[in-house]
């Protein structure tokens, strides 16, 4: 159960919005997230916390295919994305680094910045405590969800290798 405050951003956040570019000399997430979504707000790597959740209207994560977005946002340790859409290499991304996010137009469009959110990412169902409203995402299949608990791809298939 991941549970935490909503942080709203638009559509087409691209990737050199969640990380600006000249932050792209290293990989380390914890040194990518001090610089996370700087552009749209720049106190949201000051005032997210472990836990919350970024939330965003359509494409999110379009523009270059760099893994350091997703990175960013596992850095800070947000507990998850939700947007109406994610571009498919993001969503792509994500899963490869265990960064758990979810499709839910109606969720992303009624959630207001503030909103307190309980998600079960096993379920797909998403709680605004807030707004005593509840909304239903397609979950991930199990072995997509085994990937993300691993910690991502990598993580996963050595758990894996290790077991044979």
């Amino acid at each position: 159960m991941i549970k935490g405050t909503a942080y709203k951003f638009g559509h087409n956040v691209d990737t050199d919005q969640i990380i600006p570019a000249q932050y792209l000399v290293t990989t380390d997430a914890k040194e990518l997230a001090k610089h996370c979504m700087e552009i749209a707000d720049a106190d949201f790597p000051k005032k997210a916390k472990p836990g919350d959740v970024l939330v965003a209207g359509r494409n999110f994560g379009c523009g270059s295919s760099r893994e350091h977005a997703p990175l960013a946002i596992k850095g800070m340790g947000l507990g998850l994305v939700i947007a109406e859409s994610f571009a498919r290499i993001f969503f792509r991304n994500c899963i490869n680094i265990g960064m758990p996010i979810l499709e839910c137009p109606t969720a992303a469009q009624e959630i207001k910045a503030g909103d307190q959110l309980e998600v079960d990412l096993d379920k797909g169902l998403i709680k605004n405590i807030t707004q005593n409203k509840s909304y239903t995402a397609q979950a991930f299949p199990d072995f997509m969800q085994q990937i993300i608990n691993a910690g991502g791809l990598m993580p996963y298939v050595k758990q894996r290798a290790a077991v044979s």
